[in-house]
């Protein structure tokens, strides 16, 4: 077994991570390979087809991406620049995906489903769009809470995750129908219309807030030129609230913010740039709040979470270090006795473009 490797922050490490010997094919932006058929659900599909990865990069637990020293952490690819190892740790993505679910609004469903049964000159499966998709939790959410067919498009820069989450996609609507799902790698802060042409829906969770104002506009621009809803959730609101209280968890949560926004990066501010640009070009625009409720059953969860949001607070704001690791320790053990409740804040956005008559 590889060594854990340390992230640069040094309050926080993890194991190398376990990836498939081999990886679902996945073609460049533009071309496409469809998965028809999956056998078995859930992130543990990958059977006997996990193996050792290697410590190819350091990750963060419970704070997404981390790159190299200075390295900007996005879902980006460059298509002209080298091959760079993935950022998201599947585990991460699997440890929180039941608190995502239980936080996304499900008070949009409904303005949803009625777009959806009514988009001009529909015919066929719906074609669902999902940018960045990771492990393909948001599929596994919305796909059995939609009617009809469906067709996925899952789009992310890594193909180590691409392989997990059309392993574990879904297979049936809500009504019983027929869901296929198909791989695409690719950068989706540089998307344009013609990507999501004939898109039905496109979907992100967790998206907006490692993004630029750029790369929201060019992302909203590419699901308005499309004319199709976008269904965006879990970006971060910027607050976290902890019980019991401690003294620094607002220095703390304000370094985390900070460090959000580092770089041009929107972090809590990402939902209003957002909105702001759908409403710019006529979209109606529905927010609602999407809070992960954490409590001991959570506890693991809890444990990851913390490592990351006190690291990337140090990470920002160095001279926290000798008080953050005090606080990472008592918050620890609190969690560890139960006696920690967290919740995190995030917002979910719903945006229905004006109707044109025309097909979606």
């Amino acid at each position: 077994m590889t060594a854990p490797e340390t992230t640069t922050n040094g309050l926080a490490s993890i194991p190398a991570q376990t990836g498939p010997r081999k990886v679902t094919p996945v073609r460049g932006e533009g071309e496409k390979e469809t998965v028809r058929e999956v056998a078995g659900a859930g992130e543990g599909g990958g059977g006997a087809e996990v193996g050792q990865r290697g410590a190819e990069a350091s990750v963060v637990a419970g704070a997404g991406p981390v790159g190299r020293p200075g390295e900007r952490a996005t879902v980006r690819l460059r298509h002209d620049e080298p091959e760079e190892p993935p950022r998201y740790a599947p585990e991460w993505l699997r440890l929180r995906e039941g608190a995502d679910a239980a936080a996304r609004a499900q008070d949009l469903l409904d303005p949803l489903r009625i777009r959806l049964a009514n988009l001009p000159g529909h015919t066929g499966a719906l074609a669902v769009h999902d940018l960045g998709c990771g492990t393909g939790s948001m599929s596994r959410w919305l796909a059995p809470r939609l009617d009809g067919p469906q067709h996925w498009v899952l789009h992310d820069r890594d193909p180590y995750l691409l392989h997990f989450a059309a392993v574990g996609s879904p297979r049936s609507a809500a009504d019983g129908s027929n869901v296929t799902v198909e791989t695409r790698r690719g950068d989706v802060a540089r998307l344009t219309p013609d990507a999501l042409a004939g898109a039905s829906l496109v979907t992100a969770s967790a998206l907006l807030d490692v993004l630029t104002r750029e790369e929201v506009v060019t992302l909203v621009d590419a699901c308005a030129g499309a004319g199709c809803p976008a269904l965006l959730t879990l970006s971060v609101a910027g607050r976290v609230e902890l019980a019991p209280a401690d003294p620094l968890d607002t220095e703390i949560a304000e370094a985390f913010n900070a460090h959000q926004r580092r770089a041009g990066l929107l972090g809590p501010d990402s939902v209003t740039v957002a909105c702001e640009a759908f409403a710019a070009r006529g979209a109606a625009v529905r927010v609602h709040t999407s809070p992960w409720r954490l409590g001991p059953e959570d506890s693991a969860l809890i444990e990851q979470w913390l490592r990351g949001w006190v690291g990337a607070a140090v990470e920002q704001r160095p001279e926290l270090r000798d008080r953050a690791e005090r606080y990472l320790r008592d918050r620890l053990a609190a969690c560890a006795a139960g006696e920690l409740r967290v919740v995190v804040h995030h917002s979910d956005l719903l945006a229905l473009p004006r109707p044109t008559g025309g097909a979606s």
